[in-house]
């Protein structure tokens, strides 16, 4: 159970500061200290332990700035009077954005961060006909690049991922993205105060049923404006082998056999959860479907392959497809839409499988043992 707001912003707030505060201090006797280890193993490429200086630096001393700016924002508003206001909307979003590339260019310095996103159209996002998309007629036409709403629906897997969508929404498509998150994401500060004031659902798994879940989603998707995205990871977490295993067991248990064989034809992706996309899908109808897979940092599930990531630097691949409002099936019944985004899940998972086949043999690792 999370404490209440105002505790978390009176105990987290000043510990944000205190930490900015003592890496500044430490970090020139941290990174001489990763220099030393660095010569005692004769490792002298990228040293990991002082790219985590360099990044923890970088990360705490934005955060530590982000907060100030939302203090002087919340006072000139009027002490939170006018926070929900466009003007101010608009001013946190620029924070969000300044930050987001902040840590995105001190990733491409410390860690050679290089991402690659498949998605040639306008709007920065793959303006796809209906002809590429999963059981639609091949004489379709491709969708009007005309302003409109999304609904960006993502895999979720590897550390960043969830930071990077957000960033790439706001810095190269112009959007304001709208996310569902863990509840629990409250407890880092910034995140707390910029997604409290702007449009945003946490979920609280174990406390809130589906139907209230399902209620936040509902509500932000009816007003989704024409620069807005929904960003939602139907997957519900991060994948990992034994998460895999288990949701898999989940449909077996729940009398879903049939979505148990695919999920288990899928082993890459976590089965999605269709509650919360569907209900964004039919809550604003005006609103174009996106789908997002990406790989590189995928099979990074434990703190060792993280460490280890870090001795090379980061390379992420992403591809985008994007279904026209008009060529969403949002008349069929539920059955069918839960097939339909099956469907499309099987299409991320092919295409994770094939960069992962592009990679060294020996780089990719062994598909998950399927649950019996």
């Amino acid at each position: 159970m999370l404490p209440p707001r105002i505790l978390r912003r009176l105990l987290l707030v000043p510990l944000v500061i205190v930490i900015a505060g003592a890496l500044v201090a430490l970090a020139p006797a941290l990174a001489a200290l990763s220099v030393v280890f660095a010569i005692i193993r004769r490792r002298f490429g990228r040293m990991r332990a002082l790219r985590i200086v360099y990044i923890a630096l970088i990360w705490s001393l934005g955060e530590a700035a982000a907060l100030a700016v939302f203090l002087c924002l919340w006072i000139i508003s009027g002490f939170g009077g006018r926070l929900e206001t466009e003007p101010y909307r608009t001013r946190h979003y620029g924070v969000m954005r300044w930050f987001l590339d902040l840590i995105y260019d001190a990733a491409q310095r410390a860690c050679g961060l290089r991402v690659e996103v498949e998605c040639p159209a306008a709007d920065g996002m793959d303006s796809m006909g209906a002809a590429d998309s999963p059981g639609a007629p091949a004489s379709a036409g491709a969708v009007e690049p005309e302003e409109r709403p999304v609904i960006v629906l993502s895999r979720h897997a590897g550390p960043g991922d969830s930071l990077l969508l957000v960033r790439y929404l706001l810095a190269v498509c112009g959007r304001r993205p709208r996310v569902v998150m863990k509840a629990t994401l409250q407890l880092d500060p910034s995140l707390d105060i910029v997604a409290n004031r702007l449009p945003n659902a946490f979920i609280k798994r174990h406390k809130a049923g589906p139907r209230s879940q399902t209620d936040q989603v509902r509500r932000l998707a009816r007003t989704l404006d024409g620069d807005g995205a929904l960003l939602l990871f139907p997957e519900g977490a991060n994948w990992t082998p034994l998460r895999w295993r288990r949701a898999i067991e989940r449909l077996r248990r729940d009398g879903h056999p049939g979505l148990a064989e695919r999920a288990a034809a899928m082993p890459n992706v976590l089965p999605p959860r269709p509650g919360g996309a569907l209900t964004a899908i039919a809550s604003c109808p005006a609103a174009d479907v996106i789908f997002v897979a990406h790989t590189g940092t995928d099979r990074l599930v434990s703190v060792r392959d993280i460490w280890r990531c870090l001795s090379a630097d980061i390379s992420i691949r992403a591809r985008w497809w994007r279904v026209p409002a008009c060529d969403v099936p949002r008349a069929a019944d539920y059955e069918a839409q839960v097939r339909w985004l099956y469907d499309w899940w099987q299409r991320i998972d092919a295409w994770i499988t094939s960069q992962h086949m592009d990679d060294a043999p020996d780089s990719s690792p062994e598909a998950p043992a399927v649950p019996r």
